[in-house]
């Protein structure tokens, strides 16, 4: 049965990133960011060329899946719960319900996911990567749950400590 982790940025450094891909024998990154950069230079190891070049070191692929981001306009929704809330988007815990809605219809509902599965590895383990802390908080919790209903993948999230 094909593994699949799910991480952040929020909450890593460059090397427990690493460490934590490392000790769940992940052997790809799936980026799943539409931007691939981070704001502040506490997270510019997770920008994607020096990303790329670490996991490259690292003996860990990179497949940066554009298609499965989310559009400006529902990130946009999603910050507009942010603020009814008062809550930022490197705090926030969940989804907002009309995000979830529009993300799985507008973008999962039409992504092929059957060359992400048929690209998991047979050992070790594949990890779906954006920014936030917390699975929960991100669309990639989406994508993880729609591969194990679907493709019957076994979904873990790696968590900073």
């Amino acid at each position: 049965m094909h593994q699949l982790r799910t991480i952040g940025v929020y909450g890593f450094d460059a090397s427990s990133f690493l460490d934590s891909l490392n000790k769940a024998g992940v052997t790809m990154l799936l980026d799943v960011r539409q931007r691939r950069g981070v704001r502040g230079t506490q997270y510019a190891w997770a920008n994607s060329q020096r990303l790329q070049a670490s996991l490259a070191a690292a003996g860990i692929g990179y497949w940066h899946r554009r298609d499965l981001a989310p559009t400006t306009e529902l990130r946009q929704l999603q910050y507009a719960e942010d603020a009814r809330q008062g809550v930022g988007k490197r705090t926030r815990r969940e989804l907002a319900p009309a995000y979830v809605d529009r993300y799985t219809a507008e973008v999962l509902a039409h992504a092929d996911l059957e060359p992400i599965v048929s690209a998991l590895p047979s050992v070790g383990a594949a990890a779906l990567f954006c920014v936030e802390r917390d699975p929960e908080a991100c669309h990639r919790s989406l994508i993880a749950q729609r591969l194990a209903e679907q493709q019957g993948v076994t979904v873990g999230h790696l968590r900073p400590r």
